[in-house]
């Protein structure tokens, strides 16, 4: 399944060329990836209290086409690989339009807070982390 996030281009975001800097992407993804999370009612509070965090550990991003000052975007994003301790996550970056910006892969790893990957506990595995089989790439 997709979830979608809203967003708008701020005028801090954008280079002395005009358009998105390709480190803001970044943030961007982080910040759908955020919501994904609150659209699935995965409880990130309690992930960190019980003691374990969720790191990116590897970022595949390609960049399509730029995005300027004032562009609505949506983020999309959808799971696309679940493991015992990792995880992908497949975000792309879209104008109101349908003009792709920017996708990527995003894989992420639960770590324990001792520093090692740990597997995630069984509570936090809600529906929305496992891939629909229409959204897995091959």
């Amino acid at each position: 399944m997709k979830y979608y996030t809203p967003l708008k281009v701020r005028t801090y975001e954008c280079d002395s060329y005009g358009h998105v800097n390709n480190a803001v992407y970044l943030n961007y993804l982080e910040y759908g990836r955020m919501d994904y999370l609150q659209q699935i009612g995965f409880d990130y509070n309690g992930i960190l209290e019980a003691g374990f965090y969720l790191y990116v550990t590897h970022v595949d991003i390609h960049y399509k086409f730029s995005a300027f000052f004032n562009d609505e975007l949506t983020i999309e994003t959808s799971p696309i690989k679940l493991g015992a301790v990792t995880g992908t996550i497949h975000q792309r970056i879209v104008k109101k339009d349908g003009t792709l910006c920017a996708e990527a892969d995003v894989t992420w790893a639960s770590v324990s807070k001792d520093g090692r990957p740990s597997k995630i506990p069984e509570n936090f595995l809600v529906e929305g982390l496992r891939p629909d089989s229409s959204d897995i790439k091959s």
